[in-house]
């Protein structure tokens, strides 16, 4: 478990590329919000007239004041509903986008994630993108009216008062100080947070992918407090981030209070005529003590709300620092889009010239033709899955060239090669959908053909949904062969062209190990070229040729 995560610092959130979808959302809610904070000194300004008026005699309309008062307040209150739609709406537009990148990006993904596990993908793109929501709707529009109305306050306190604006000019600095202090200590319990919340889901996916393995083993005890254990760390680690918000909370209130507090004993002892000094000009008057006195709570209420949403910035720092260690993750783009496409016209033959493993190994060249049954043998290491990948064109080459239906293999025609293909990878994978989706994955073919020819025809009709029977990630209620048997199902369904199969009876038994097998010859003998890579020599020998890279590992 990462004690340490690594920090992707942000500078500032506001301008991280990430907020780019909602940024004009965010300026239209900082502008009403700002706009609605500036009324209240002009409703401040009616009630200390009328208020004013009646203590000194004065012609004071009390209709006219209620009208005026409730009228900028309706106003007030439509700018401000206004500012909570745009915040809302740029915050749907934020998440929104960066899930959909996500995903789209991990759709394409043609290797393994080094960013983390299942589980940690899952929260980032689930539950922690939620958090970038209120940065946009609480701190971003309370970051705009600290940056406005406190001066404008401060201000009109100044222009009634020095004595008044002074204390306020005092106090009001040392609230955004302990802020940013506390804020240092905010941000990394936030990412010390994210980093848990990651782990202890990668560590549930793990564990529930093992299940059946830890009730054969007994080792639900040990699961259950090991678990347990990185739960609790997980609560502490909460709690840490809630001490910390409540602390920014307590310190601004108490700055807050004593500020108040000196201008109502100020503006009291004035009135009464026991301090003749801090005005401009004479003693204050009624209507401008009570006008200050309506304007002190609301110079340090900008604040107020700015520090209610310190944590969020804190997490949205976090979130947005998580994002930029997944976005500098090197993945490899597979080749074209990955959508539907017409078949890539032309023989099913495949080549390979002066292709390298990842590791900077050559490859043997490699000629295979339309029809041919090839196995690929060879030590760990050697190459075969680097091999079939670039035969399937999951990635091109760094160096060299695939030549596939007479044709070099480019992003351009990927997509069409591997329309012909039929892929059965060495850890079988599937999607949270039912049975019948994973099989076709929306392409149209002989379901029940490809079924019999994998040898699944009555498992899956045993099934207590049958093919509606919905799967998880790892394929939850079939066993490894029957698992694998559905790959193969997948592979030949529609009636592809060329198959390729990686390890493909890697971990049977004999008996469904030679179903597989039988499986993949009768494709082959249906006239599909058909390239696998295997270390089971039975099956190697079967085939037309074997092409061995052991020399390579």
């Amino acid at each position: 478990m990462d004690q340490n995560p690594k920090q992707y610092p942000v500078s500032d959130p506001a301008s991280d590329p990430l907020l780019a979808p909602g940024r004009r959302r965010m300026r239209r809610a900082a502008v009403l919000s700002v706009l609605a904070g500036l009324l209240w000194p002009v409703q401040a300004a009616v009630v200390a007239w009328a208020v004013g008026g009646l203590l000194t005699g004065a012609d004071a309309s009390a209709l006219k004041a209620v009208l005026l008062f409730g009228g900028v307040g309706l106003l007030r209150v439509v700018l401000g509903y206004g500012a909570e739609a745009q915040a809302q709406a740029a915050a749907r537009a934020v998440v929104t986008a960066a899930r959909a990148r996500i995903v789209a990006t991990e759709a394409a993904r043609t290797g393994e994630s080094g960013f983390g596990g299942a589980g940690s993908l899952t929260a980032l793109a689930v539950e922690k993108l939620d958090l970038l929501a209120p940065y946009v709707t609480r701190y971003a529009p309370a970051r705009a009216r600290v940056m406005v109305l406190p001066l404008v306050i401060l201000a009109l306190a100044f222009w009634q008062s020095w004595a008044v604006g002074l204390v306020l000019l005092v106090s009001g600095p040392l609230i955004p100080v302990f802020m940013a202090l506390i804020g240092l200590a905010a941000k990394e319990a936030s990412a010390r947070q994210m980093a848990e919340i990651g782990t202890l889901n990668d560590f549930l996916v793990e564990r529930l992918s093992a299940l059946v393995d830890i009730r054969l083993l007994g080792a639900g005890d040990a699961v259950l407090g090991s678990f347990a254990a990185q739960a609790g760390d997980l609560r502490r680690r909460t709690m840490a981030v809630l001490r910390v918000a409540f602390l920014s909370s307590t310190v601004l209130e108490l700055f807050a209070a004593i500020g108040v507090a000196m201008v109502a004993v100020y503006v009291g002892f004035s009135l009464l005529g026991a301090l003749e000094f801090g005005a401009w000009g004479g003693a204050v008057s009624p209507e401008a003590g009570i006008f200050l006195l309506l304007l002190a709570p609301e110079f340090y209420q900008p604040l107020r709300d700015l520090s209610a949403a310190w944590h969020d910035k804190a997490a949205a720092d976090a979130v947005l620092d998580e994002m930029a260690a997944w976005q500098d993750e090197p993945r490899p783009a597979l080749p074209g889009t990955g959508g539907p496409a017409a078949h890539l016209a032309g023989p099913a033959s495949i080549a390979l010239h002066d292709c390298v493993t990842p590791s900077g190994r050559a490859l043997p060249a490699i000629a295979i033709a339309a029809g041919e049954r090839v196995a690929l043998v060879g030590g760990s290491g050697a190459g075969k899955t680097t091999v079939l990948r670039l035969m399937a064109g999951l990635e091109l080459p760094d160096q060299g060239r695939v030549i596939v239906a007479g044709q070099p293999l480019t992003a351009a025609n990927a997509d069409g090669w591997r329309a012909r293909l039929g892929w059965m990878p060495q850890a079988p994978h599937f999607l949270t959908a039912s049975l019948r989706q994973n099989l076709t994955l929306g392409r149209a073919g002989d379901l029940e053909a490809a079924l019999r020819t994998a040898g699944i025809a009555d498992a899956v009709a045993a099934l207590p949904q049958g093919l509606a029977t919905r799967l998880g990630e790892t394929g939850a209620g079939l066993s490894g062969g029957e698992a694998r048997r559905i790959t193969l199902a997948r592979a030949v369904f529609g009636a592809p062209d060329v198959i390729l199969a990686d390890e493909p009876t890697a971990d049977l038994d004999a008996a469904t190990a030679q179903i597989v097998a039988d499986g993949l010859l009768a494709e082959a003998a249906r006239g599909a070229t058909l390239v696998v890579a295997t270390h089971d020599r039975a099956l190697a020998a079967q085939m037309d040729r074997v092409i061995d890279l052991g020399h390579l590992a």
